[in-house]
């Protein structure tokens, strides 16, 4: 089977439903989630340890979960189904919290590092507010699924609570931003 079909010689692709030019916000929007599914793959291969099993295989629950909201965001024809849904943005925030209540509680900003694991996964968490900023760009010129959207965003949620919780599972402290003043309260003791 050949995968190149030279349909995009010329600079367009297929949307489900019309053709449109490469550098279309909805091809540029996609594209982007492409990009960070595949940073996900590459922190993936860091999870090889038995404590971080369970996070591989999340993490490769979301990788089919990305293809379903890229999926979405390339559909404008009328009466096809979408796949992402609200469960799966109720499943994300149930990881955060559970995450959150695993690891150190934040006072201030952190800077995006600590093993290699978790340096990848602030990458990804980088790129998916980059996938969502063009999701957000592309809703002002037409209409979108939603739940895409919403995905997203508590998508980098959920990368910067698992980045914390990988460094806590292999003993790397997070790097506090030393320039920042205490922006995360959690009691009045801390002011």
């Amino acid at each position: 089977m050949k995968i190149y079909t030279k349909t995009g010689d010329k600079g367009t692709t297929s949307l489900v439903g019309k053709r449109v030019d490469k550098d279309h916000l909805r091809v540029e929007a996609y594209g982007t989630i492409d990009e960070l599914n595949s940073i996900i793959g590459y922190a993936m291969t860091y999870l090889d340890s038995k404590e971080t099993k369970n996070l591989y295989v999340e993490l490769q629950r979301i990788q089919h979960e990305l293809f379903d909201c890229g999926g979405d965001l390339a559909i404008v024809k009328e009466g096809i189904p979408f796949k992402t849904t609200n469960k799966m943005i109720e499943d994300l925030e149930l990881k955060i919290d559970e995450f959150m209540e695993a690891t150190p509680t934040l006072k201030r900003f952190i800077l995006p590092g600590g093993s290699k694991a978790a340096a990848v996964i602030h990458q990804a968490r980088a790129v998916a507010r980059r996938a969502e900023r063009c999701v957000v760009s592309l809703m002002k010129e037409e209409t979108i699924h939603e739940p895409a959207l919403m995905y997203l965003n508590r998508l980098s949620d959920y990368l910067f609570a698992l980045a914390r919780v990988i460094n806590v599972i292999e003993n790397v402290k997070d790097v506090e931003y030393e320039r920042g003043a205490i922006v995360f309260r959690t009691s009045q003791k801390d002011e």
